[in-house]
Order: structure tokens, then C-alpha cells, then sequence
């Protein structure tokens, strides 16, 4: 009986121990299957996002990777063959050649002691593109710095056209003027100049992208250096003074969690003459080049520099977080041109323009993308427009 017994024991435990092993192999399976289905759509999904974002891809990028710049390597020497058809041409409209020797009187009478802030810009297009939008950016600077200075390094605006642009403002009795730079002269005893060189007798290559945007990043840097002030892009409206502002860059983009910057801007900088993160720049510009990368040279390359020196004894400068020149970024701008349409809308707007005021030194309005809105009569933006113009005429989408 008692064999009996146990063989029904031994059955039923058999039975169970069966199922158990069935059912294991069915939830493995079973598992299985779900990973590969969530696998195909990631990579599915992923390669269709990388296609529908392939043109904003560069712009969208907030991490500086943590890499030793270039400097601080062991260099290289190399030599680049590049065709003429990438060459040259474009430096004389940065005066690379030929240019006119009164470049350094120029430049230091204009930025005389009295000036209330040091203004300069850089123009690298031709002077009748020099447009309403570019205008307004001069009238803001002028509306909070009336006693301020504002030069203007362009071969094409240092002419009769662009001194026929910037005459209502003279006549207003500001101080402004447009001067063809000499690169030779600042980049005269800096790595940049042995980079001017490379690129003038072909040994260095310019890239796809345009020579004359990445002579932009450059001269900024070299003309602060040589003369201290501050740099603005054109599209840089200013809300309020920089008087009391000194060695400033701006952050782009801010980690969520803990509020480090992640990417800087280059389209403010803030700094006194001969400051070591200017030459720093420099250097790493001429060891590290590339024309290919868009913001390689620009944004991307403050960003490096700032992440390697910062803290470091001699590199006294500040990082502003966003909302100093950058409360609104190229995704949103769009919104205050525009009247908003809904009452969710509006309270976003009107919450935006509210931090503005009160925390904002600027607005970049990131041409790029905008200057196809036309501002909307009744928008934040022609508030703004009308708050901060001196010769106050009406501003369309050019």
C-alpha cells in the first residue's frame, strides 16, 4: 500500500515539476519575443527620427564632451592641397589683403576712455543686406548705452553705402562707425596668425563651410583681445545695460538636473584686454580648425576652452546661465513674433517677456530661423521692438 502510495506521489510531483518546466519555457519564450519586438521598433524608430532631424541635428547638441583640447597634445605638422576655388577670395572682405594701415589709429580714437561700453560687431556680408533687423540691433544698443561706442568690422560697411546706412544714427549724434579689420594686425603675435598664413598659401584647408562665418569667430576673439569691449551678433537685441558687466559669457543650455551649463554661446562675450581665455580661444581655433563641422570654431570651441580652464587660477571670468542672452531658444522664437492664439498661448508669452524684464540682458533672435517671421503687430516681439528702438521705424521680415 504503501508503495502504492508513493508512486502516486512520485507521479503527481512528476506532473507538476512538467508544467512548472512548460510553463518556465513558455514565459522565457514569451520574453523573448517581447524584447525583440521593443528592439525593432527602437531601431526602427530610431533611424526614423535620425532621418526626420537630420537638418537640426548640429543645433540640437548640449553636451560638451569632456576631451583636452588640442593645445594642451602633442602637435602635428601637415600640409592640405586645396583647390582656389575654396581660397582666398573671401579674405579681402575681412581686409587680409591690401588692407588699409590706419586700421589700429582708427580703431583705438574710436574707442576712446569716454565711451560709456565698448561695442563691436562684425558684417561679412555685403552692405545692402545691412537690413532692418541688423538696424534694430544698433538702435537697442543705443537705447541702454546712449553715450556707448559701436564699431562695425566690415570691409563692405567701411563704404559710402554703409556709411549712408549708419547715418541716422549719426545724425542722432551716436557714436558709431564701420572699419575694414586688419587680420594681420590681430592676430599679429597670437597662433591665429601662423593659421592666417596656412590658409592663405594653401597649407591649411578651409572646409565646406564658409571661410568668412569662421573669420567671424575668430576676429572677435582677436579684436577683444587687442581692445577689450563687447561683442554682439547682429541679431542680439539688448534689453538693458552691460555697464556693469565684465568678462561674461553667456550659457546656451543648462544640464535639467543639476543646473551646470552645458554649451556656451559665442554670440555675447564680455571681456577686458590681453584676458588669457581670449588667447586660449585663439589657440585652440588655429590647433584644432576644422571646416566642416558647423560650430566647430564658434560656439562649440568657447564651450571647450570655458570646460577646460574654468576654475583654473587666471581664468577669472563668469558663465550667465540661459536667460541672460538666451532666454528663448531658436525652437520658440517664433512664438513672439506671432499674436498668440489661444489663452495658454498668451500666459506663456506673457510669462516669457515677464522673465525677460527682469532677468534678461539680451535676446538673440536667431536670424537663421526667424527672419522669415514677420512680426506680428500686437506680438511680444513688437513691444519689444518699440521698447528698445531709437529711430523707431517699423521692422518687417527683412
Amino acid at each position: 500500500m504503501d508503495n502504492v502510495v508513493a508512486k502516486k506521489a512520485t507521479a503527481m510531483f512528476n506532473h507538476r515539476r512538467l508544467n512548472r518546466s512548460r510553463s518556465s519555457l513558455f514565459t522565457a519564450f514569451a520574453a523573448s519575443v517581447i524584447s525583440l519586438i521593443v528592439f525593432t521598433i527602437f531601431i526602427v524608430s530610431h533611424v526614423l527620427v535620425r532621418d526626420f532631424s537630420e537638418v537640426v541635428t548640429i543645433e540640437i547638441k548640449t553636451v560638451v564632451p569632456y576631451l583636452p583640447l588640442r593645445s594642451e597634445k602633442e602637435q602635428s605638422n601637415y600640409t592640405i592641397t586645396v583647390t582656389e576655388s575654396n581660397n582666398l577670395h573671401v579674405l579681402d572682405v575681412f581686409g587680409g589683403r591690401d588692407v588699409s594701415e590706419k586700421f589700429q589709429q582708427r580703431a583705438t580714437e574710436f574707442s576712446r576712455d569716454d565711451c560709456e561700453v565698448n561695442f563691436m560687431m562684425t558684417w561679412i556680408s555685403p552692405a545692402e543686406m545691412f537690413g532692418k533687423r541688423e538696424i534694430l540691433s544698433v538702435e537697442s544698443v543705443f537705447k541702454s548705452h546712449p553715450k556707448g561706442c559701436l564699431i562695425i568690422l566690415s570691409s563692405t560697411m567701411d563704404s559710402p553705402l554703409g556709411f549712408r546706412i549708419l547715418k541716422p544714427f549719426l545724425d542722432r549724434g551716436y557714436r558709431v562707425t564701420a572699419i575694414t579689420p586688419n587680420l594681420p594686425y590681430l592676430l599679429k603675435d597670437t597662433a591665429g596668425e601662423t593659421w592666417l598664413e596656412e590658409i592663405q598659401t594653401g597649407k591649411r584647408d578651409p572646409g565646406k563651410i564658409s571661410l568668412a562665418q569662421n573669420l567671424s569667430n575668430l576676429m572677435r576673439l582677436a579684436y577683444l583681445f587687442k581692445f577689450g569691449g563687447v561683442y554682439l551678433d547682429t541679431d542680439m537685441i539688448v534689453l538693458k545695460s552691460f555697464k556693469r558687466l565684465r568678462n561674461v559669457i553667456g550659457a546656451q543650455t543648462l544640464e535639467p538636473v543639476s543646473r551646470n551649463w552645458t554649451r556656451l554661446n559665442n554670440a555675447v562675450l564680455i571681456f577686458d584686454k590681453d584676458h588669457p581665455l581670449l588667447l586660449k580661444c585663439i589657440e585652440e581655433f588655429a590647433l584644432t580648425f576644422n571646416g566642416n563641422v558647423w560650430g566647430h570654431n564658434g560656439p562649440y570651441l568657447v564651450s571647450r576652452v570655458a570646460r577646460a580652464v574654468e576654475g583654473n587660477v587666471g581664468y577669472n571670468f563668469t558663465v550667465m546661465t540661459p536667460s541672460a542672452f538666451y532666454s528663448v531658444n531658436w525652437v520658440e522664437i517664433e512664438k513672439l513674433f506671432k499674436v498668440p492664439r489661444t489663452e495658454k498661448d498668451l500666459k506663456r508669452v506673457q510669462v516669457k517677456v515677464l522673465e525677460m524684464q527682469r532677468r534678461s540682458y539680451g535676446l538673440h533672435l536667431w536670424n537663421k530661423f526667424s527672419s522669415k517671421f514677420e512680426i506680428e503687430e500686437g506680438s511680444a516681439m513688437d513691444k519689444i521692438v518699440t521698447d528698445h528702438c531709437v529711430i523707431c521705424e517699423k521692422v518687417t521680415a527683412s
